[in-house]
């Protein structure tokens, strides 16, 4: 039986080859040789690289007719033959030489002329030529604004970069950010989004943009325009300034504040287009149609109905139109396969509807603007514009999804009346050649009793349709371009009948935009009269004073231009001297007025005094009109919250240059003693104010217990008629000791007083009380005079103690 010569170790019941293991001789001879290839390998790839850059002096874009011709190494051209790129267009043929050279690069071209692949041929021979690998982390980086695109440029760079050994990753929103992390540090080259790139700079740990050699900026206008600007400033914050940038677009970007941004060194700007008779492919034909608003819905779901066989791309505003849109086409089967795109669906979703409608021949695709820029959708025959475009660039974009790679195709435009002058001489001034046409209406499909018939059946549906016109609307009256959109000539009624709504929803933001410009108007109304009212006053008052006197005008306008050259050493007596003149001022006037027998009204020359007068008064900085208050002695009572006058030195300093220290410290020092006596005041106030409330709480706390004690002392003593024939019964001490001299006259007095108290107590037990002071004060006058009795006046019955203690029995059971 012979032996297996292959032996094979078992581990975890797989069969592995034996590994090699250099001992002995043979392992020996076996190590050099391996040492020997890798040694040939690097040689033949320094070469290479040597013999590539050698020729790059050499590339003359006039004599490339195909990939070959371009200094590239093998690997690309083998990924070039292999996904079947064998000639470059323009924009390649221009821009690839120059960013080869290391040149930072401005590209536009138009669309569908293959600007993807003049980026990446460059982005893959940049890392080559470094001999980059997975432990030299991240060097080349190319943003997109939208996930469609990154997806798209990734799908070609695996095509085009299969031969090469870098890794590349696609890092955009809606996917697992665990997965991204673990992986991000050993990626080469990145494709992503802005928010997911800048969310790892922040989250990812020790990811690092140190060592970038080349930045790509995929549709640069739409990445550095104001929706990008915050997240790409912290960005370009985490790179190095020293890389490669470059920089594509079909619409490109000359500001000179955005290429400041990106720290572009002798940017080099190719434009291969930019002398052509018109901005969009001319195997592109242009049409646009005007219609009313309201009509729009019975127009696409005619065009759909009557292109079944075409592959069309429908462009709107807002997702949730594309979302009711999509929605009522899907219900009413049109006989074509329907899709929608926007920024609500995931990822997942978004990726499926690409990926569908590049798959379909024959398909009808709902999106928003997401589609709108570089995405490559193969076959589009028409591309119909529902909305408006916010600017002439937007539609060039849009536009540009059909009609690609010199293939012909359709596109069309819907205007409203009120948007057609102003939209089509801004797509006149982008030399885009477009032409109106008419629509025939006995073509046209009518779906409004369709839709409100679905609308009133399906809550859902209606609550969609709601937001398609509320979002249309919220469109419109966001666009920048007034001349364009007016959101106030939509008849708002008519559009919500067409998407099936009954009533029209409430416009609560366009209620607040009328009130807005109301205010606005009588605002503008007002200071139109008010400065013709001054004007007015002004020409009264300089008639009025050349009536009066001729030289009034002519003084006036010498002694202005003379106080605009006023020395600052003759301030103090110009002053004294405008004091004296204003004191005499009315002396001098009516002497005037006497000589001169001009027939003028009195209210006339009132007016003119006045104004004179405080125009006098500002010169020497008086001011009127001020309050003074007195006491009872007729003395003035000092505001201690007045804020004291400190008068500003600071102007008398200009001329020596600067600001006296001195003066402002003392400055300041009075105005701390100000704010420090104010707080004292505040603080005295708060403190009297606590008094005050702790003393009401006293009161009241003092007065319910007092109303305590008098129900704990119950009911007044209140006689009946045994107790008072008992007391009638008793004899008079009087007649018994006699009277003292000096106490006839007060007898009466004190029967008197006796009686007071006791007909007081029967008043304030039968009838109820008016209130609890004056209660409390009888009561205490009553118990003060009933002290004075006990202590003037002891009674003596006459009786035994026996018989004074059966009386007092007797009083205290009645």
């Amino acid at each position: 039986m012979k032996k297996n010569t292959n032996t094979r170790f078992m581990f975890g019941g797989q069969d592995r080859p034996r590994k090699d293991n250099f001992k002995g001789r043979s392992g020996e001879k076996r190590k050099k040789q391996l040492l020997s290839i890798k040694e040939r390998k690097v040689d033949s790839l320094n070469k290479e690289i040597a013999d590539i850059r050698s020729r790059y002096a050499q590339i003359e874009p006039s004599k490339i007719n195909s990939f070959t011709d371009f200094p590239l190494s093998k690997r690309t051209l083998e990924g070039l033959r292999i996904a079947k790129f064998a000639s470059p267009t323009d924009i390649q043929r221009e821009s690839i030489g120059l960013a080869l050279k290391g040149n930072d690069v401005l590209g536009a071209a138009k669309t569908g002329s293959g600007k993807t692949l003049a980026f990446l041929i460059p982005v893959l021979e940049c890392l080559f030529r470094e001999k980059w690998s997975h432990m030299d982390g991240l060097g080349a980086l190319i943003i997109s604004p939208t996930r469609e695109l990154a997806y798209q440029t990734f799908e070609v760079l695996k095509r085009v970069g299969n031969r090469h050994d870098f890794s590349a990753g696609l890092v955009i929103g809606g996917k697992h950010l665990r997965e991204e992390t673990v992986r991000l540090n050993r990626t080469n080259i990145v494709i992503c989004t802005p928010g997911r790139l800048l969310q790892h700079m922040d989250e990812t740990f020790n990811f690092t943009a140190d060592s970038l050699q080349i930045l790509v900026l995929d549709e640069a206008d739409r990445i550095l325009d104001m929706g990008f600007a915050q997240s790409m400033n912290a960005i370009i914050e985490n790179l190095p300034s020293e890389r490669q940038t470059l920089l594509f677009s079909a619409t490109q970007t000359k500001s000179i504040k955005d290429l400041a941004r990106l720290s572009l060194n002798n940017p080099v700007y190719v434009s291969v287009h930019e002398n052509a008779a018109h901005s969009t492919p001319t195997q592109l034909e242009q049409s646009y149609i005007v219609c009313e608003l309201h009509d729009k819905m019975n127009i696409l779901w005619s065009f759909v109905k009557n292109h079944l066989k075409s592959k069309v791309l429908i462009f709107m505003s807002s997702c949730k139109q594309v979302k009711f849109i999509f929605e009522c086409f899907r219900r009413f089967r049109p006989g074509v396969t329907v899709l929608c795109l926007h920024g609500g669906m995931n990822q997942l979703k978004r990726v499926a509807a690409y990926r569908e409608f590049c798959r379909k021949k024959h398909a009808v695709l709902f999106a928003t603007d997401i589609a709108a820029r570089g995405l490559d959708f193969p076959a589009v025959n028409w591309v119909i514009q529902m909305d408006c475009p916010e600017d002439a660039n937007t539609y060039i974009h849009r536009a540009g999804r059909t009609a690609r790679y010199e293939k012909g195709g359709e596109a069309m435009l819907l205007l409203l009346p009120s948007e057609e002058e102003a939209m089509v001489q801004h797509l006149k001034d982008k030399k885009i050649p477009i032409e109106c046409i008419k629509v025939n209406s006995k073509k046209i499909w009518n779906i409004q009793n369709k839709l409100e018939s679905n609308c009133a059946a399906d809550p859902s549906l209606k609550e969609k349709a709601q937001r398609a016109f509320l979002g249309y609307l919220r469109s419109v009256f966001l666009m920048s371009d007034k001349n364009v959109f007016n959101v106030h000539k939509l008849d708002i009624d008519e559009y919500s009948r067409s998407l099936g709504l009954a009533i029209a929803p409430k416009v609560r933001f366009l209620k607040r935009d009328q009130k807005r410009l109301e205010e606005k108007a009588a605002k503008i109304k007002k200071k139109i009269k008010d400065k013709q009212v001054e004007e007015h006053e002004s020409d009264e008052l300089s008639e009025s004073e050349s009536r009066l006197h001729p030289e009034i005008a002519s003084g006036s306008e010498s002694e202005s231009e003379s106080d605009g050259d006023i020395d600052p050493e003759n301030d103090s007596d110009q002053s004294e001297q405008s004091e004296s003149e204003s004191e005499n001022s009315h002396v001098t006037k009516n002497k005037s007025n006497q000589e001169m027998n001009f027939d003028v009204d009195e209210d006339d020359v009132d007016d003119l005094f006045t104004a004179a007068l405080a125009k006098k008064l500002t010169k020497q900085k008086i001011t009127v009109n001020t309050k003074i208050q007195f006491d009872e002695e007729g003395e003035e009572i000092e505001d201690k919250l007045k804020k004291p006058v400190v008068k500003k030195t600071f102007e008398d300093d200009e001329d020596e240059g600067g600001i006296n220290i001195q003066v402002a410290r003392q400055r300041m020092m009075e105005e701390d003693k100000f704010d420090k006596q104010l707080f004292r005041e505040r603080i005295k106030q708060k403190h009297k104010e606590e008094r005050i409330k702790k003393k009401e709480k006293n009161r009241e706390k003092k007065k319910k217990n007092d109303d305590d004690d008098d129900d704990e002392e119950g009911v007044p003593f209140e006689g009946t008629e045994d107790t008072d024939q008992l007391i009638a019964e008793l004899p008079d001490p009087d007649k018994i000791y006699g009277r003292e001299s000096g106490e006839e006259d007060d007898s009466e007095e004190e029967e008197s007083e006796e009686e007071g108290p006791r007909k007081k107590a029967k008043i304030d037990i039968n009838s109820d009380e008016d209130s609890e002071s004056d209660y409390n004060s009888e009561k205490d006058s009553n118990e003060n005079e009933e002290d004075s009795d006990e202590d003037s006046v002891t009674m003596d019955t006459g009786l035994s103690i026996e018989g004074d203690e059966e009386l007092a029995l007797k009083l205290l059971n009645s």
